[in-house]
């Protein structure tokens, strides 16, 4: 069976342009639009997406009160903890990466 994570990647490299490769900042993988990172993967039900600040406001996207990984990052911040736990919650992350991708 096949894992979130994996459902995810599989989503997302349908995207033109979207790979998902290895990571040496984050430690595990991360998303490269053309060759450029614009998400890596905390652990496998976490993405951490550059989405912009237009967008995370306007889509009302909240930084998880409870982040280990970025407890202090700003609320001007273009980055967002995006958390996935169902395949609903998949579907919307996929769309969120295909809205931070039309912005690249």
């Amino acid at each position: 069976m096949r894992s979130l994570r994996e459902i995810l990647i599989e989503e997302v490299e349908k995207i033109s342009g979207v790979k998902d490769q290895p990571s040496p900042v984050a430690g595990g993988s991360a998303l490269h639009y053309n060759g450029k990172e614009f998400a890596h993967f905390h652990h496998d039900h976490e993405l951490d997406l550059k989405l912009t600040k237009k967008h995370i406001k306007k889509e009302k996207l909240m930084h998880p009160q409870d982040s280990t990984v970025h407890p202090k990052r700003s609320l001007n911040s273009q980055w967002i903890e995006l958390r996935f736990h169902t395949q609903d919650e998949v579907n919307e992350v996929a769309r969120l990466v295909k809205l931070a991708v039309s912005e690249l």
